[in-house]
C-alpha cells in the first residue's frame, strides 16, 4: 500500500453540513465531527444550506427538523427533488413527537433520531451512512501517558476503533478534550505503534466509562502505512 499523498487524501475528505440556527448544535456538532477526515460545513438556516449543498455537493447532511422559514423535512425533500444534489445521505433531528417523527419518515431521510440522542449514536450514524470503512472496529490494549500532567504515571485502556487518524477509546481515567496522550500499542504481527494524540471529545458511558476520540498527532508515516495495511487486510477478509 502506498503512503496516500495530501491531494489524494483531501479527494476522499468526506463533508458534511450541519443545519440549524442554533448556535449550540453547531458548536457540539463540529466539535464532534472535526476530524481530519471530514470537513464540516455550517448552515444557519436550511434555504442557506440548499443552497450551499448546489455548491459543494457534499456527502451527508445533519439538519435540525424544526426551524425557521424552511423545516429540516422540507431541505430533505427540496434536495431529493434535485437531479444534480439527491444523492445525499440525510439525517434528521427531531424531538420525540409523534407529529414530528411521522414528519421526519415521510420526508427521504436516510435516519431520523429523536432528541436527546448522544453524541456516540449520532456519530455512529453518520459513519454508517458515510461508509467511513477506517473506522471498523478493533480493539487492542493501549498504554498511555498524559503529557505535562501532574499524575504522570502509565495507564492502560482499551480502544474500540482505529484508524489512520486517530481511534476511540475506552477507560476508568478521567480525560479532557485537548489533553495529549503518549500512546503505545501493538498491531497483530508486532507491529509496535507510537504515537502523540490528542483529546477530540469525551463523554462517559451508561457503565461509567470515559469514551474519549484521540486524534494523532505527528503519526510517522511508517506507522500510517502499517495501520492502513492492517485496516485494508481486515476489510479484505470480511468481504
Amino acid at each position: 500500500m502506498t503512503l496516500l499523498t495530501t491531494r489524494s487524501y483531501k479527494n476522499r475528505m468526506k463533508k458534511i453540513l450541519l443545519v440549524n440556527s442554533s448556535r449550540h448544535f453547531f458548536e457540539e456538532g463540529k466539535s464532534l465531527l472535526d476530524r481530519k477526515d471530514f470537513q464540516v460545513l455550517l448552515a444557519p438556516t436550511a434555504i442557506e444550506a440548499l443552497q450551499l449543498h448546489r455548491k459543494e455537493h457534499v456527502n451527508l447532511v445533519v439538519s435540525e427538523l424544526d426551524m425557521p422559514e424552511m423545516g429540516g423535512d422540507v431541505l430533505c425533500v427540496r434536495i431529493r427533488e434535485e437531479v444534480e444534489s439527491r444523492a445525499v445521505s440525510f439525517i434528521l433531528i427531531c424531538n420525540d413527537r409523534p407529529a414530528e417523527t411521522e414528519r421526519a419518515s415521510r420526508c427521504g431521510a436516510n435516519v431520523f433520531l429523536k432528541k436527546p440522542c448522544s453524541a456516540k449514536a449520532l456519530l455512529e450514524q453518520v459513519e454508517k451512512l458515510l461508509v467511513i470503512s477506517i473506522r471498523k472496529g478493533y480493539r487492542v490494549l493501549l498504554r498511555a501517558k498524559v503529557v505535562g500532567s501532574k499524575d504522570d504515571s502509565t495507564f492502560f485502556c482499551t480502544s474500540q476503533n482505529l484508524s489512520a487518524t486517530g481511534m476511540l477509546i475506552e477507560t476508568d481515567r478521567d480525560l479532557n478534550p485537548g489533553d495529549r496522550l503518549n500512546c503505545s500499542f501493538y498491531l497483530p504481527g508486532s507491529s509496535h505503534i507510537t504515537a502523540e494524540g490528542e483529546v477530540a471529545r469525551a463523554e462517559k458511558s451508561p457503565e461509567s466509562k470515559n469514551n474519549c476520540g484521540i486524534r494523532f498527532i505527528n503519526l510517522s508515516p511508517e506507522h500510517q502505512t502499517e495501520i492502513e495495511k492492517f485496516i485494508s487486510e481486515s476489510l479484505t477478509q470480511t468481504q
